[in-house]
């Protein structure tokens, strides 16, 4: 498989979760809802990974791997999902996702920070309509 067909189908995967999600947030507390889905993700992937090189595998992260992963699962799957989870219990998944969707607006302006990415045409003119897309929504 290439790229693009696993980039479809991760977005795919994305466009189903929202819905899962505000019928499994009915009557349940974001919190509670977040631990459900870590705990389930979690066993799954310790299964797979025990399949596929064990606490082998594990280990060739490397001490900065594991640093940098662990602040991706923090602000991603713990802080972002859960401020996500507060947005879609109160709020209309239509509305939610493009505007959580609008993480490409940072991700772009911190990689030109951090990773010194360069900020072109393309990627402004991309940008803008991002921003433009998440306004248009929202109406």
């Amino acid at each position: 498989m290439n790229y693009l067909l696993f980039a479809l189908l991760a977005a795919l995967m994305f466009g189903l979760a929202p819905i899962f999600s505000k019928i499994g947030l009915e009557g349940v507390n974001p919190g509670v809802a977040l631990t459900i889905r870590s705990s389930v993700i979690t066993m799954i992937m310790l299964i797979w990974v025990m399949f596929n090189g064990g606490a082998e595998a594990l280990s060739e992260a490397g001490t900065r791997g594991w640093f940098f992963l662990a602040l991706d699962g923090i602000s991603a799957a713990l802080l972002g999902q859960l401020f996500y989870y507060y947005a879609l219990k109160s709020g209309d998944a239509s509305v939610v996702v493009p505007v959580v969707a609008a993480f490409p607006i940072f991700t772009v302006m911190v990689a030109a920070l951090l990773l010194d990415e360069t900020i072109n045409a393309t990627r402004l003119a991309g940008l803008i309509m991002v921003v433009a897309g998440v306004i248009l929504v929202r109406m």
